[in-house]
């Protein structure tokens, strides 16, 4: 049986506190980014979680390592906890993934603009040819 695992991380990226959610699925390893603003309560973001995890728009899946069981010792869970406060934030890897979105969206708008502007310069070049027949046929 397969499993799955998220984690939600909430950082302070100035101006703003961000929440990074990253998940494992069979698909593979996928991150989402949602703004906060103002500084979020506990409550507020397990309200927050509760009610809107499902509206993340997650990044494409792509192949990842997941995270590995707990481990049983308890002095290295208290190791890694103390790690994991003193690290900045969420994972490179949600990042990375999170800015290979940006790109793929930012490629995909440029090429629909593109697409739009050559649509109109033959629209006018259209316009302006049927207006020279126009003319030349003597009214």
């Amino acid at each position: 049986m397969d499993r799955n695992e998220c984690r939600f991380t909430v950082l302070f990226q100035p101006p703003f506190w961000v929440g990074i959610g990253e998940r494992w699925t069979e698909e593979g390893y996928q991150a989402a980014r949602v703004v906060f603003g103002a500084e979020p309560s506990d409550a507020q973001v397990y309200q927050w979680v509760l009610t809107s995890w499902h509206r993340l728009p997650f990044t494409a899946a792509e192949a990842g390592e997941r995270p590995r069981a707990v481990p049983a010792n308890p002095k290295r869970l208290q190791r890694e906890a103390a790690k994991a406060a003193r690290t900045a934030g969420a994972s490179t890897k949600a990042q990375e993934a999170l800015a290979r979105q940006r790109e793929a969206d930012g490629l995909e708008r440029r090429a629909r603009r593109s697409a739009q502007r050559r649509a109109e310069q033959e629209e006018q070049f259209r316009l302006r040819q049927q207006k020279k027949r126009e003319k030349r046929r003597g009214h």
